[in-house]
Order: structure tokens, then C-alpha cells, then sequence
């Protein structure tokens, strides 16, 4: 009886160690889940939203691997990201902290922001009124900010929100995307700590970069996601498996 209990047991041990391997594997090089806890990517990501990265969009470096581990060299089977790309990366200034914003500068570019309107290689961005984004603010009121719709060189569109187009970094200095970085900004122009900063944020080493923000597969509003008697109205099933633009 013992010798079938060891057995059973050590057959236990074993499914637990294969299945935690593979779900390193998956989330090393597949698909890693992140959620978004601030609003610097309204209106395309809202907070309490929860998505998967594509860890291979952009090939693989020591930040691809849990904890960081040192033990790939640079980044290998790189790939640029795609203007317009929402990726997630290391806050370059630690290293440890990840960030989600959109990748609207490519090594060379000039980058300049001048009243409110965003500015690549020294021409001015199409930005179009598309209504107004509703969001809650600290003390729980609702209140309307301008949306727009944004049109990169590439022809990609998508949402931005800006409060007003003489905010704190609406008018900044041109920026010289430095090899092997990139340039990245929250939709939600005038509440977002981005590569604007250069002391902050600033620039994006390819090697930071962990990979791009391809669907949500959850969200909720208000609720911890594990306190499923929260959940009410808080839950927002419309945004399940949306896919991220």
C-alpha cells in the first residue's frame, strides 16, 4: 500500500512539474498575460482590462524570461515594431517596471509634439474630433474628455484623448529616436509619463521591449477579479477577447 501511495505521489510531483514547465515555456516564448492598473491608455485600454502580449513579436531578450533572467545576450530574432504597435516593455530608467504604451517613433525619427499634435520627420500627424471619451475621475465623478482619431504614416488609425492642446508636454523639443530604440506615447496624451520624459521614461531599448498587446480575454470595472461576489454590473463582457488596436 505504501509502495502505491509513493507512486501516486511521485506521479502527482511530476504532472505539477510538467505542467509549470510548460506554462513557463508558454509565457516565455507565447503569450504572457499583463493587466492595466492607470488610465494612460484610454481610450484604447481601460483600467481593469487584462490581456495577452505575443512574446515573439518582437524576438527575445533577458526580459522575456521571468525575473529578467541574464542569460539571453542583447536580443535575438529581432524585429522593429510596427508604427502604431501597443507594446509592453521595462521602464527603461529601472528596468523592473512594466509599461504599455504606443510605439510612434522608430530608430532615426524625429519626434516633436507641437500644440497637441503629434509631429514625425518634421510633418504634422492627421488628428480628427471623433467625439468625447467619458472617465471617472479620482473622487468618482464623470466627466467627458475630447477624442480623436489619429492617423500614422503607416495608415494605422486609432483613439487619443486630450484634455486640451496646451497641457504639459503639448508643445516639447524634437526628439532623435537613437539606433536600436524606439519612441513610445500613451493614447491618453495629457495623463501619460512616456517617452516624452526623457528623465522617466525617455527612449525604449529594443532589448526592453516584451512583446505587443494583442487581445484582452477579460475586464472588469471596480472589482478585484479573484472577488467574484463583486463582480455585478462590474464586469465588462463586451471587451472580452476584443482584439487591440
Amino acid at each position: 500500500m505504501k509502495n502505491n501511495d509513493s507512486g501516486s505521489f511521485a506521479d502527482t510531483l511530476k504532472t505539477i512539474i510538467y505542467a509549470v514547465l510548460i506554462a513557463l515555456g508558454v509565457r516565455t516564448v507565447a503569450y504572457e498575460p499583463f493587466n492595466i492598473p492607470s488610465g494612460s491608455m484610454f481610450p484604447t485600454l481601460l483600467v481593469g482590462d487584462y490581456l495577452f502580449v505575443s512574446k515573439f513579436s518582437y524576438g527575445y531578450s533577458k526580459h522575456s524570461l521571468i525575473f529578467s533572467l541574464p542569460v539571453i545576450p542583447g536580443r535575438i530574432l529581432s524585429q522593429v515594431p510596427e508604427r502604431g504597435d501597443v507594446a509592453v516593455f521595462k521602464k527603461p530608467t529601472d528596468n523592473t517596471t512594466d509599461y504599455i504604451k504606443r510605439i510612434v517613433g522608430l530608430p532615426g525619427d524625429n519626434i516633436q509634439i507641437v500644440n497637441g499634435i503629434l509631429n514625425i520627420n518634421g510633418k504634422a500627424v492627421e488628428r480628427k474630433r471623433a467625439g468625447v471619451h467619458v472617465v471617472r475621475d479620482a473622487i468618482g465623478n464623470m466627466r467627458e474628455i475630447a477624442r480623436y482619431i489619429e492617423t500614422l504614416p503607416n495608415g494605422k488609425t486609432h483613439y487619443i484623448l486630450e484634455e486640451s492642446d496646451d497641457e504639459l508636454m503639448d508643445n516639447t523639443p524634437v526628439y532623435s529616436v537613437p539606433e536600436n530604440h524606439v519612441f513610445g506615447m500613451g493614447d491618453n496624451r495629457d495623463h501619460s509619463q512616456d517617452s516624452r520624459f526623457l528623465n522617466a521614461v525617455g527612449f525604449i531599448p529594443m532589448e526592453n521591449l516584451v512583446g505587443r498587446a494583442e487581445f484582452l480575454f477579460f475586464s472588469i470595472d471596480n472589482a478585484a477579479p479573484w472577488q467574484f461576489w463583486k463582480w455585478g454590473s462590474a464586469l465588462r463582457p463586451g471587451r472580452f477577447f476584443e482584439g487591440i488596436e
